[in-house]
């Protein structure tokens, strides 16, 4: 059987990277292949216990980094490897991208010790596709503040913001075979044409 293939969606809080979920799901069914969608941290039954306690528990920068590849362990195990060995495509809202722009560039811890989690929880496995959602951080603040109950990260300053923003590029130009950055400060419709037309070309 084929193994399926396994496509991450990135970008800060703001980003707007959830909301085209449904266009990037229609566009892979279209395409006949069954899709499993997740997200980061959660997943599972313990990943999204784990989730509320990341979003909204004060704690240490290196803790908070260790729980949520804690919950990474439990999704690859339960989720996204038995649907990849399966044939099936899993879309994921995050995955280990967003701890190195988090907690490395957001938090400040060393990106050494997040590299030796990366390999030890994930082994090979690396996403297929990244699909990097980049706005301004002026643009992710206005479209926060309308937020009706932020978390601890929606809460945080703009130079918290610069720094993610700063490190999810950095990903992105070292490994530009598997990102492809989307400019989320332009109309829904535009997007959309650019999300059908690189899932359409997989």
């Amino acid at each position: 059987m084929t193994r399926g293939k396994f496509i991450t969606l990135e970008g800060m809080d703001g980003a707007g990277k959830s909301t085209h979920i449904p266009t990037i799901l229609a566009a892979l069914e279209a395409k006949g292949v069954s899709v499993v969608v997740t997200r980061e941290p959660g997943g599972t039954s313990l990943g999204e216990s784990l989730r509320a306690l990341l979003l909204h528990q004060a704690m240490h920068a290196e803790t908070e980094t260790l729980l949520m590849f804690a919950a990474r362990r439990e999704h690859i195990a339960e989720v996204i490897e038995p649907a990849l060995a399966r044939g099936d495509y899993v879309l994921s809202d995050r995955f280990t991208d967003a701890t190195f722009a988090y907690q490395c560039g957001g938090r400040g811890v060393q990106a050494a010790k997040v590299r030796m989690l990366e390999e030890w929880v994930q082994g090979e496995l690396q996403p297929d596709l990244t699909l990097l959602f980049d706005v301004p951080v002026e643009v992710s603040a206005q479209r926060l503040a309308n937020a009706r109950d932020p978390d601890k990260f929606e809460q945080e300053n703009s130079d918290f913001f610069t720094r993610i923003r700063q490190a999810y590029l950095l990903r992105a130009t070292a490994a530009p075979q598997r990102f492809k950055i989307i400019n989320a400060n332009q109309s829904l419709d535009n997007i959309k044409k650019i999300l059908v037309e690189i899932i359409s070309s997989l």
